[in-house]
Parts: structure tokens; sequence; C-alpha cells
């Protein structure tokens, strides 16, 4: 396929690691259109040598285009990604929009890359939190399966976008001042605090975000009897989530089969040094495209080691979305 290439939301934080990884993969491209909100239609962004112009996001922006990459939210990629589709782009989406439609994939490629080719149009990308338990969680299922998974997330500012990540900064500066803490984007004190995910909350008391796990991986595994429960949870961690997976397995299994089959998987890195206490950090993982585990040990409330607990770090802009979309495109 062509290689005309739109950005629908390239001003949000998502959409300026998109700039940044394309220039870092060398990712080929012959036409590059940003696009944004009405806002910011006319600012003007250097890339590559070339001075670029934010268009406003219509339903008219994307003839020619060959791949839509869209990260300006779910309103709007219900609202522009049609459009797209209707204009002959294939669209790569990181909101939630698509995610569980079951004609549409939701692909994290060191999972299940074939399925890129069922799309009709668009491509889901998972929630960041999905990706970066996947990531690892898959290459030990496909080895020994996987029958229950306990996820705890600790989920930086940044999956509450850039907004978030400026604000949490600036709370930590009131609360240190002595004054009265910002809470506009935020809903609650981020800074010298943490508090539970504070998506919607269904009937069943889970929230979107802990429901999103769940659903989203047993359909990348294509593995709907999976038991997965998770609590999710926001951390004044500026952009790297972390997350705490207890596994249980159909077999018995050891750690030291668990890091000679981690430390053979695509997009894993293991930091996993017991002497020193050392395991992995947001610091190790900001910044970085593979997802870091370590922790790895048997859970010894569950019988005949058929249990394991990791302790995983993601970036959640790059791996846990927009390293990700791009990994898509390349296979498209």
């Amino acid at each position: 396929m062509g290689r005309n290439i739109a950005i629908a939301g390239v001003t949000g934080a998502v959409g300026q690691e998109f700039l940044r990884i394309i220039e870092q993969r060398n990712f080929q491209f012959d036409s590059l259109k940003m696009l944004a909100s009405h806002r910011s239609a006319g600012k003007q962004i250097d890339f590559m040598g070339t001075t670029y112009t934010v268009e406003e996001l219509t339903e008219n922006s994307f003839e020619g285009v060959d791949i839509a990459l869209f990260s300006a939210g779910g309103g709007r990629s219900k609202q522009f990604a049609p459009a797209a589709v209707k204009a002959g782009a294939v669209v790569v989406d990181n909101s939630s929009a698509y995610r569980m439609d079951p004609d549409v994939p939701l692909v994290v490629p060191e999972v299940n890359s074939e399925a890129i080719k069922e799309h009709k149009g668009i491509i889901a990308n998972p929630n960041c939190s999905t990706i970066i338990a996947n990531v690892p969680v898959w290459p030990l299922h496909k080895a020994n399966p996987v029958k229950r998974m306990i996820v705890s997330t600790y989920q930086a500012a940044s999956g509450a976008g850039q907004a978030a990540m400026d604000e949490m900064i600036q709370q930590a500066k009131e609360v240190l001042a002595g004054k009265e803490v910002t809470c506009e984007t935020l809903r609650y004190q981020l800074a010298f605090n943490l508090y539970c995910h504070d998506s919607p909350i269904g009937d069943n008391g889970y929230n979107e975000e802990e429901m999103k796990m769940v659903k989203e991986t047993q359909k990348i595994f294509s593995c709907p009897e999976i038991a997965i429960t998770c609590t999710c949870v926001r951390v004044p961690v500026m952009r790297t989530h972390c997350e705490s997976i207890n596994l249980e397995f159909e077999n018995p299994i050891t750690p030291d089969e668990v890091r000679e089959i981690l430390a053979g998987a695509e997009g894993v890195d293991i930091i996993d040094d017991v002497a020193n206490n050392r395991f992995p950090m947001p610091t190790d993982a900001s910044g970085k495209d593979d997802v870091y585990v370590g922790r790895i040990r048997t859970d010894e409330s569950i019988p005949d080691n058929r249990g394991i607990n990791l302790w995983v770090a993601g970036d959640q802009i790059r791996k846990g979305a927009a390293l990700n979309a791009i990994q898509i495109a390349e296979l498209l």
C-alpha cells in the first residue's frame, strides 16, 4: 500500500510521540498530514527538516491518505474514522471506540499480528495497561496456558494526557509551597498521593479501565475462558505504568523457566537483580520501547508450583500507545 500518512491528534502527548517514533524508526512515508482540533489549526510544527502546518480534523481530511493514525479521543474517532475509511485510508485507532467491535482487529504485534489481515478499514490499538501486560504474559501463555490472571496497575499521569502531566507538576509545586492544590484536569490530587483510576464504575463495582484489561486481553489472546481480575490505580509518576501480575498456570512452572521464556521474548527486557533488590522502575522504562520484567517468583499460595508473580514497567506513551500503533502501521 502507499505511504501517505495522516496523524489525527498530532498536538497531544501521543501525537507528538508518533512523530518522535516515526523519525527514530526511520518509518518511510511519502507525505505526512498533521491534523488536530480547530484550536490547534494553523500551528506550525518542524519535523525532519520540513515545516508542517496543522490542519483542522474534518471529514474531508483524508483524500489520498493511506494510513491514518488516530489519537484524538474516542468521540473524534467515532466521528471521523468512518470518513477516513471511506476515503480509502486504513485507520489505526488509539482510542477505546472500536476495540471491542467484533469486526475490528485489536492488535498487539508481538501477540496477534496476523489479525491485521482481517481489518475492514479500522485496526484498534489496545488500552495502554493491556498492552504492557500482554507483551510479557503472552509468551508464557503460549508455553503453558494461563488459567487465571490477577493484575494491579500503578498508572502514570501520562495515561490522562499531557494536561494531566502538566497539572501533576503544578500540584507538586503547590503542595511544596503550602498552597491549595489545583484539580482541573485530574479529579483528585495526584502529587504526593494516589487514587483508584477514576474512570466510570459499572454495576459490578469495577471501573472501565479494569474491565478494558479483562475484555481486551481475552480478545487479543483469543481466549475468552481466561479468568482475569484487575485493580487499576493512578500514581504520581510522569509517564510509565507499572503492574503487579499474578499468574496461575495449567501446569507447573518455575521462575527459571519463566526467565528463559522471557529472555527470548520480543519486546521484553528483564531486570531481576535479587541480590541488590533491583527491579524495573519507571525511570528504567521511560522513553524505551521494551516492557521491563522483574520480581519473577513462585506464588507459594497456589499448589503444585503453578503460580508466578511478575512486576512489569512499560512506557505508557510509547509501547502503551504510539509505538504499538506505529508497529501496526509498519506491518500494514
